[in-house]
């Protein structure tokens, strides 16, 4: 790691570029960012060509559970926004999520390069640059590409969500509900796609007729292309995002003891070939937090920010029921305290119900080159609070690392748009070396607690070993019940089987308490017992943390 370097910022001008000296309007957009409370510094203004560095461009700390855009064109500079917001995050002991696609955010971790553009940038924009690393966990899908494991259950998931990762249509992400409630009642776990797979085969065989009957508005033949989207699905090797033990989205609100918040990285290089699968597995993510935490109302600061990068992903080709949940979770999870930040091209990529409620923007620059370009460019301006700027003109003309920004005030109200020039981030701008990011991996505590996939009894075993004539769940569950002796009460008799399974589960227990494997078996056997499984926004499982 390089050596740590301060840059402190330049001596103030006395004029012309003071901010006494600004044009009246130019003042105006200063004192729109001159917040009382903790704030975020972004950067300084641009006005006549000119960074001011003296009108300081900020948002409130307070205003960043009320959701965000960060947009632009490839290559202008969005990837060192986000860096920028969660190093000042994680500084005010705020947690913080990335989506990390192009492999390039592991170095938030380690301090900063000092060289002569950083140094030019911070002089422009009175920044007293420190090389500074920030706490921060490395996580990846299913343990594809580097970092701790994150792996979801099928029921957990939810129908709605692998629909979407399914490519489904209206009427089988419908029918793909009535086997998850099937599921649910019969006491079925769907732990891995396998469990799934199962239960799907088993409604379509000649002995699951008769239960396909009773769910009501399933046909063979929806079934039939459930089953086999669900073969094509795993035949893309995908299987390993689903199973036990079953990621705890707790793990994304800690800080350190030092008071900084952690930086959980989400690395996704290795699996940017199937964007929907993991763009659909952020929004899991951000659905079992919303089930999970307490309404908090108006707060100094949030709780978690979240950044869902490459956004458009997550409505392209979206159901209506889909794109509605997603408009559900951003409006209600604001008063949990949890602020999410959609990163993209242009706002157009987001449903303007969503959009709407994203209350802080930073546009960088946007291309012009075609017809589509040029109506995208004007759509986005449209989007904007009026403004002096020609912010046509502005857009297609903007540096790397200058956006247009504008956010909410204190009082919830837009600030005045500004064009910024945006200060350079503290930490590695690009990735840490592979053996320091696996080194960092191995040494975390949660490391251990989902390293190691578990495969214990579920839907699939319970099928796949029903007695002989037994037509489904409720006859199977009635076979295996030990006889009754003379009094007519129940003799205590434990089979092969079971005595197998209750020494595996005895051991597994013995082995991984208070990991992640025995939360998500405690879980589980919560859904065992009387089966109280509700589903939220996104029909993902809802259950209390243990």
């Amino acid at each position: 790691m390089s050596e740590r370097k301060t840059i402190p910022p330049a001596t103030a001008p006395e004029a012309p570029g003071s901010a006494p000296a600004l044009p009246e309007e130019a003042l105006r957009i200063a004192a729109g960012y001159a917040f009382a409370g903790p704030a975020l510094d972004l950067g300084a203004l641009v006005w006549g060509g000119e960074c001011r560095a003296d009108a300081q461009i900020r948002v409130p700390l307070s205003m960043l559970n009320r959701h965000g855009l960060v947009a632009g064109a490839t290559g202008t500079g969005k990837t060192k926004t986000l860096q920028l917001i969660a190093e000042q995050l994680s500084a005010q002991g705020v947690p913080v999520f990335l989506a990390d696609i192009k492999g390039d955010l592991s170095g938030i971790s380690a301090p900063g390069e000092p060289g002569p553009r950083v140094e030019a940038r911070a002089r422009d924009v009175h920044q007293q640059w420190r090389a500074t690393g920030f706490p921060a966990e490395f996580y990846a899908l299913g343990g594809i590409g580097q970092g701790i494991p994150v792996r979801a259950t099928v029921t957990s998931f939810g129908p709605l969500l692998l629909s979407k990762v399914l490519g489904l249509n209206q009427t089988q992400e419908q029918s793909l509900q009535l086997i998850f409630h099937y599921a649910d009642t019969k006491g079925l776990e769907l732990i891995d796609l396998k469990d799934l797979r199962a239960v799907v085969a088993f409604l379509t065989s000649d002995e699951g007729k008769q239960e396909l009957k009773s769910i009501g508005g399933l046909s063979t033949a929806t079934a039939g292309v459930i089953l086999r989207s669900l073969t094509a699905f795993e035949a893309q090797g995908t299987s390993g995002f689903f199973g036990e033990p079953e990621f705890d989205t707790a793990e994304l609100l800690r800080t350190t003891e030092d008071g900084r918040g952690v930086v959980s990285v989400l690395e996704l290089a290795a699996v940017q070939d199937r964007p929907t699968l993991f763009s659909t597995f952020l929004m899991w993510l951000l659905a079992d937090l919303f089930h999970d935490l307490p309404e908090v109302g108006d707060i100094d600061r949030p709780g978690l920010v979240f950044f869902l990068d490459e956004a458009h992903l997550l409505f392209d080709d979206a159901s209506k029921a889909f794109l509605d949940s997603i408009t559900q979770t951003v409006r209600l999870i604001r008063s949990k305290g949890v602020g999410v930040f959609f990163v993209t091209q242009t706002p157009k990529d987001v449903p303007g119900e969503v959009l709407a409620q994203l209350g802080n923007r930073v546009q960088h620059a946007l291309r012009a080159f075609t017809p589509d370009d040029q109506k995208a460019l004007k759509a986005t301006v449209k989007t904007f609070p009026d403004s002096p700027y020609d912010l046509e003109e502005v857009l297609t003309g903007l540096g790397i690392g200058e956006a247009v920004v504008t956010v909410l005030s204190e009082r919830g109200a837009p600030t005045p748009v500004a064009v910024t020039r945006l200060r350079a981030p503290e930490s590695l701008m690009g990735p840490v070396p592979e053996a320091e990011l696996e080194r960092a991996v191995r040494a975390s505590a949660a490391y251990g607690r989902y390293a190691q996939a578990v495969d214990r009894e579920s839907a699939y075993e319970r099928l796949a070993e029903r007695p002989a004539g037994a037509k489904g769940p409720d006859e199977m569950r009635a076979a295996t019940r030990a006889p009754k002796d003379a009094g007519g009460r129940r003799e205590p008799r434990e089979g092969h089987e079971e005595r197998e399974g209750r020494e595996e589960r005895d051991s597994l227990v013995e082995q991984v308490a208070g990991s992640g494997v025995f939360k998500s078996l405690a879980r589980s056997l919560g859904t065992q017992i009387g089966r109280e499984i509700t589903r939220s926004l996104f029909g993902t499982a809802r259950r209390r943390r243990r």
